[in-house]
């Protein structure tokens, strides 16, 4: 290039110009000449450089380099020949101009840093979209990790650029930088936060993509599809899409149902209101019809015998049923459950199985029952549910209990 400037220069000189109009001539012509051969060198190297890319994608058997080509990675790196030929010829089109050349070589330099980080971050994206297509990683914040390598990249490339037009030293920027450290840690204090709220999901195992969690305070409630520095993203049940700050993941309190999708089961924890005043001692003549219950016939003639020795020990008064031990019509509802439930399809016999009492209230004794359904798909699961409440509610008249409900239209009247 330098004989070609040269020539240039010589020509300019033979048109009998002057001094000035022979130097600012030469430069036009020069940067002219930098810039079309630039541009053949852009076009030709994206032909190139994209062309082989295409080709090897397609031959080769992993689909990184596929995400390679998606992301363009060719293009940036096409762009980097013809940028890197002008940052070699500007020195020599104006080397008759000291102050213009360094401006022009800082202003290069910061846009080969600048199409660096541009070409890495094309790269990281591809490495991303492959990543999250491996069984190892798809439910891995990969977006946290490029994201928070990038800010690094490009704290770094800031500093070199200020370094560069300052003209100064990385300890005197350092050390104006701690000077302004309170206003800067204002300025980027979520940015922070994010950062480190970032690496602590990832090393502590807290959130994955495609965790179903649950967050009241944002509405959240949903499968987690996308985690990076500042935000998580939750596709909810109703097809809306709620945005967590990372930093709340660790600030505040949400559930994360993956525990119950990777054990046995799903847990059922419900119960039904039975009225006090319905609750009794069953007659021994009642006893032959309970027996009809195939559920209950071998515990009823178990218990009851277990029950009249009881009270032939004991010279219990059978003229009241208070005297000596009896079976009630809610410890068979009971035990009716508890054999109901052990013999249902959908419940996992291997978890606990259990029908209790609570704390009687003002509405009722709550008869709770705590299990584990096999199957832990939502529709089955409620499925599975509705199914067990369905009988058991059903079941209620026979033991002559009843449900406590508010007054409705009804069972309400008005006196005349």
């Amino acid at each position: 290039m330098k004989e070609i400037f040269d020539r240039t220069y010589a020509i300019l000189q033979r048109l009998e110009l002057n001094t000035t109009g022979v130097l600012y001539g030469s430069v036009g012509l020069n940067i002219l000449i930098t810039l079309l051969i630039a541009v053949i060198l852009d076009f030709t190297a994206r032909k190139v450089l994209v062309i082989t890319f295409a080709v090897i994608a397609k031959r080769s058997k992993t689909t990184f380099d596929d995400f390679l080509v998606e992301n363009k990675t060719s293009r940036y790196l096409a762009h980097l020949v013809p940028v890197l030929f002008i940052y070699k010829t500007v020195p020599l089109a104006l080397r008759h101009f000291a102050y213009w050349e360094a401006m022009f070589s800082k202003a290069i330099t910061i846009f080969i840093i600048l199409l660096s980080l541009w070409i890495i971050r094309s790269i990281f994206n591809a490495l991303r979209d492959y990543l999250k297509l491996q069984p190892g990683y798809n439910d891995k914040p990969i977006d946290s990790y490029i994201q928070v390598v990038m800010m690094f990249l490009w704290i770094f490339a800031v500093v070199t650029i200020i370094l560069l037009l300052l003209n100064t030293k990385l300890t005197t920027l350092l050390g104006m930088f701690g000077a302004l450290s309170a206003i800067i840690l204002l300025i980027f204090k979520d940015t922070l936060l994010g950062i480190v709220a970032s690496i602590q999901v990832s090393v502590n195992d807290i959130v994955r993509i495609g965790d179903w969690i649950t967050m009241e305070k944002f509405g959240a409630d949903g499968d987690v599809i996308e985690i990076n520095l500042a935000t998580v993203k939750v596709r909810n049940f109703d097809n809306t899409t709620t945005t967590i700050p990372t930093y709340s993941l660790i600030s505040d309190s949400f559930k994360n149902w993956r525990g119950m999708y990777s054990s046995g089961g799903r847990r059922i924890k419900r119960h039904i209101l039975v009225k006090t005043s319905s609750v009794r001692f069953i007659e021994k003549d009642e006893l032959d019809n309970y027996k009809k219950i195939q559920l209950l016939t071998s515990y009823i003639e178990h218990r009851q015998s277990d029950i009249d020795k009881f009270n032939l020990v004991n010279n219990a008064d059978k003229s009241l049923l208070i005297n000596g031990r009896n079976l009630t019509n809610l410890g068979l509802f009971r035990k009716y459950i508890n054999s109901y439930i052990e013999k249902h399809p959908g419940v996992n016999k291997e978890l606990t199985i259990m029908c209790r009492h609570l704390q009687p209230t003002e509405k009722g004794i709550p008869v709770e029952i705590y299990v584990f359904t096999s199957d832990k798909r939502w529709i089955n699961y409620e499925y599975i549910m509705a199914d067990i409440f369905d009988h058991i509610i059903a079941a209620v008249p026979y033991f002559k209990l009843e449900l406590f409900e508010l007054p409705s239209g009804k069972n309400t009247f008005t006196e005349e």
